[in-house]
């Protein structure tokens, strides 16, 4: 069954502008081969964390709004937490 997703991640304040467009391009794609619809990306940019992270205080906002089957939710919710350079993420449910 698909459903509708907002995630929102955080890229590391470190990665380079070619590096934090891979990674976004790299999510997108993940979304389009597991049967998903991406609707859209909006790149936030880079934001002050509400608290340190991994002792850095900035981080660059990254807003996806998606359809996919829920049984992928949480391998996507895998790959990001073992992906170098994404600090957090989180999806809610439209």
């Amino acid at each position: 069954m698909m459903s509708r997703y907002e995630l929102l991640y955080i890229i590391s304040a470190d990665a380079t502008e070619e590096k934090r467009e891979e990674l976004i391009s790299k999510f997108r794609a993940y979304v389009e081969n597991k049967g998903g619809k991406v609707e859209g990306v909006e790149k936030w940019g880079m934001r002050k964390l509400a608290y340190p992270i991994n002792f850095k205080n900035e981080g660059f906002y990254v807003l996806m709004k998606m359809e996919m089957p829920n049984l992928e939710v949480d391998a996507m919710g895998k790959l990001l937490n073992i992906t170098d350079g994404i600090i957090r993420h989180q999806f809610a449910r439209i």
